[in-house]
């Protein structure tokens, strides 16, 4: 048995500048973190005693002969390019809903490249992970995604995140002064609005207008810029962090019609009315979590306000996709 622990992700500023129509370009930049909620992926080789060669347990169950009968895009795109030779059993759970804004997809398709190498007695780099799972969902399974959210899954950690021209990538852990880092996360509300929405068809709306948006594009690079110097100079107002989301949250809305709704700006509107400076809606939109900045000292009365939400406690995970648990069971000849 090998389990894999791969961490979602809150992505801050520059979103929309990761899609590979835009970054290789005019490349991109996107500030943000990744979170200690997780996806876990368990896998054992199947034993040949049973009808099916694999077993696939996520929302559903999957019983198949071929790795091509396999409806799960991730899990039959992995299989297939790793070429399992093995019948194989892939039991998902996660701490958090899927179709949420919390890039869950990439955590699911890095845990399990994870876990598979990991069966064959490979630990791969960070960058080999992140960059596996880039080529897999765009290329391979030709989703409607950019590059970030499977670097955030693979590295952890609070990080500046560079998308050069040439298709490559530059990870840089935010470094800030001491204390800086907690006050932020304190400052932050994480809310589910109670909607779900699926991001690969929003994406490629914004994808199609990405020509027509340029002007709000390069802005939304340009507030990763602002946004670390604020949270690296200690004489700057942590709430000018709230301040810039609201403005990038008013240019996210810019990028496709469905970006929001008049739920999710009821939502918005009640949350800044009891005290939160700014937000966004995390992900390409449309349904899934908030997050919103609120001082400390207002917290108690946007939770009121939105107590009809749920609301998520969170903190930064610094290392990434794990493997926590390694019991080989004779899984290198997969």
């Amino acid at each position: 048995m090998i389990i894999s622990r791969t961490p979602y992700r809150v992505s801050l500023f520059g979103g929309g500048t990761d899609y590979p129509k835009w970054s290789l370009r005019h490349g991109g930049a996107v500030l943000g973190f990744a979170i200690n909620k997780y996806c876990y992926l368990s896998l054992r080789q199947l034993p040949p005693f049973f009808e099916h060669r694999h077993r696939i347990v996520y929302s559903r169950i999957e019983l198949v002969s071929g790795i091509e009968e396999i409806q799960h895009p991730s899990v039959r795109a992995v299989l297939g390019e790793m070429r399992i030779a093995h019948g194989i059993e892939i039991q998902h759970q996660g701490d958090l809903p899927a179709r949420s804004g919390l890039g869950s997809s990439s955590s699911f398709t890095v845990g399990l490249l994870n876990a598979l190498w990991a069966a064959r007695g490979r630990m791969v780099t960070k960058q080999a992970l992140a960059a596996e799972a880039i080529r897999i969902e765009q290329q391979v399974i030709g989703e409607n995604v950019g590059s970030q959210d499977q670097i955030w899954a693979a590295y952890g950690g609070m990080n500046r995140i560079e998308f050069n021209r040439d298709g490559s990538f530059a990870v840089e852990p935010l470094v800030m002064p001491p204390g800086r880092r907690e006050a932020l996360v304190a400052s932050l509300m994480l809310v589910f609005s109670g909607f779900s929405r699926f991001a690969d068809q929003l994406a490629a709306r914004q994808i199609a207008n990405i020509d027509r948006r340029e002007a709000q594009l390069h802005a939304m690079r340009a507030m990763v810029d602002e946004a670390a110097a604020i949270l690296q100079d200690p004489a700057r107002p942590l709430a000018e962090i709230g301040e810039l989301l609201h403005q990038s949250w008013m240019l996210k809305r810019e990028l496709a019609d469905e970006v929001s709704s008049p739920e999710i700006d009821a939502i918005y509107r009640a949350a800044r009315e009891a005290g939160a400076i700014g937000g966004k809606l995390l992900g390409a939109g449309g349904g899934g979590f908030m997050l919103f900045f609120v001082p400390p000292e207002r917290q108690a009365a946007v939770r009121a306000r939105l107590a009809d939400l749920i609301h998520v406690g969170f903190d930064i995970d610094p290392a990434g996709s794990r493997i926590v648990v390694y019991e080989p069971d004779g899984a290198d000849s997969l």
